[in-house]
């Protein structure tokens, strides 16, 4: 079988991001299927070109890179460019791709679901649509689209495509509620997990430690996007706080829109206790996970974001790290099911700043709660396994 995947934000395990797409494709290949993928040169963490135009990997997976417009963290308008450079670009590298047997479509952003849908269409073969975010809803709900037309539209576009998916796919259970009321029925679940294998809980990362002045502190990371959605300004909050706790120290580990904002706050508050780090790949991103003591994932109190399962928390919980979670709903159900972690109210940088001081009181019990995330995710949410269930729902796809 040979899977055609469209995905603007794609990276590659060489590079910094979010690389569930890619692992799933290799253990798809692994499993004797081909698999090409159409994803943007640019980085959509950091808006910076990091890849060649094509990759052609052999026996692995297949990359070709999309003329996309590079100005992607300038405005909103100038993501609508990226988005519909991408959308264009991809649709035209498509068209060259031989003998497809399933166009995977996946959103946000949503507009390059309309190239997999054309794609599909035009090659004749099934279209299977996954959605990571609930996009327009998001956006809505963040402030981010506030134009009613651009949003009457934009609704209409996702229940245009959900409903001639031939295949509708989530990776949080919390987003089927929704999709179902845009009139889909059938809707599988592959919920996003992580590679045991990548992590290693005993490790101490103390070359990493000692590079970055970490050395003998209490380590509290957070790793991903500096975005608006991640209310990093409530972690800057709780660092300030434990200002005269100077044996902890947090770091944030990525990049994104708000990078500069944020770094700016924190050297007007004279923060010391915090660090800034730019991006690693995710072949880096073990050792990363094991410079931390905690680990913390965060998104501003909105109620739409109950429904997500960041793909940082298994991450963190993979690498034995226990988790700090200021995010309710089902990735709470996930950490309190596991016993992995401490939850805060999202928003509440008292809350916040006490959790990262109990465990730094406590570090035996952090590593506790942190063995507990490490064998609930080999048990429920192991990569390798989810990704035999997405190769089952393709193959069945193909064979209707």
């Amino acid at each position: 079988m040979h899977i055609l995947l469209i995905h603007q934000a794609f990276a590659a395990l060489n590079e910094p991001g979010g690389t569930r797409h890619h692992e799933i494709a290799r253990n798809l290949v692994e499993r004797g299927h081909l698999v090409t993928v159409i994803a943007s040169p640019v980085s959509y963490l950091t808006g910076s070109e990091t890849a060649s135009h094509s990759v052609k990997g052999g026996g692995d997976v297949v990359i070709h890179r999309a003329y996309t417009y590079s100005a992607l963290h300038k405005s909103f308008i100038h993501r609508v460019f990226s988005f519909f450079s991408f959308m264009i670009s991809s649709f035209l590298i498509g068209l060259r791709v031989r003998n497809v047997d399933l166009v995977w479509g996946t959103s946000p952003p949503i507009f390059q679901g309309v190239t997999a849908w054309l794609l599909s269409r035009f090659k004749r073969v099934p279209f299977l649509f996954e959605v990571r975010d609930l996009w327009p809803a998001f956006a809505i709900a963040v402030g981010v689209l506030q134009n009613k037309p651009i949003i009457k539209a934009s609704e209409w576009l996702e229940r245009f495509l959900y409903r001639r998916a031939d295949q509708m796919l989530v990776n949080s259970p919390g987003f089927i509620k929704h999709i179902e009321a845009c009139g889909c029925k059938e809707i599988a679940l592959v919920p996003n997990g992580a590679d045991s294998s990548m992590f290693d809980p005993a490790a101490d990362g103390a070359g990493f430690r000692q590079s970055h002045k970490l050395v003998d502190k209490f380590v509290v990371l957070y790793a991903g996007a500096h975005g608006m959605s991640n209310d990093l300004d409530i972690l800057l909050d709780a660092a300030s706080q434990l200002s005269d706790q100077p044996e902890i120290s947090i770091v944030f580990l990525g990049d994104g829109k708000e990078k500069s904002t944020l770094v700016d706050r924190a050297a007007a508050l004279g923060l010391t206790n915090v660090h800034f780090i730019p991006p690693v790949p995710k072949t880096e991103m073990g050792i990363a996970l094991a410079v931390a003591d905690a680990c913390i994932a965060i998104l501003k109190p909105i109620e739409m974001y109950k429904t997500v399962y960041p793909n940082k928390v298994f991450d963190y919980m993979a690498a034995g790290r226990p988790v700090i979670l200021a995010i309710d709903g089902v990735i709470r159900d996930v950490v309190d099911d596991a016993d992995a972690g401490i939850f805060v109210p999202p928003g509440n940088a008292d809350s916040l700043a006490a959790a990262i001081s109990t465990l730094a009181s406590d570090r035996q019990e952090g590593m506790r709660l942190g063995q507990n995330g490490r064998r609930y995710v080999e048990e429920h949410f192991d990569r390798r396994e989810l990704s035999k269930k997405m190769a089952l729902i393709m193959e069945a796809l193909v064979k209707e």
